[in-house]
């Protein structure tokens, strides 16, 4: 779980820890319905400028989907390597930079 981006803040990597812990096992046991409902509702806050998700929803929404990809290296072992590049990926996605992107959307 430590290999992710260094650029974010230890306080960032603890919080990402706890939710990983605490989420670990009911991700590892979505089903696909499960995990899309998940993506597509982060995807939909995310995107709505009206909507600003705090420190701790965001990081809820990207380790779950970060985690999501332990149970996909799993079920198709031959997409081991996709899964932890996602996964790595996912788990480098800094709030600070979600800010900026709200931001933005604001101009």
């Amino acid at each position: 779980m430590h290999a992710q981006s260094k650029k974010l803040s230890i306080d960032d990597q603890l919080l990402q820890d706890s939710i990983y812990k605490s989420n670990k096992k009911k991700v590892l046991n979505f089903s696909m319905k499960e995990f899309d409902v998940l993506f597509f509702e982060y995807f939909k806050r995310k995107n709505d400028p009206n909507i600003v998700l705090t420190k701790t929803e965001f990081y809820n929404y990207t380790v779950q989907i970060a985690t999501f990809s332990d149970r996909l290296a799993k079920l198709y072992p031959e997409q081991k390597e996709v899964a932890a590049k996602n996964k790595e990926q996912w788990l480098s996605e800094s709030y600070e930079e979600y800010l900026e992107f709200k931001a933005s959307q604001k101009k």
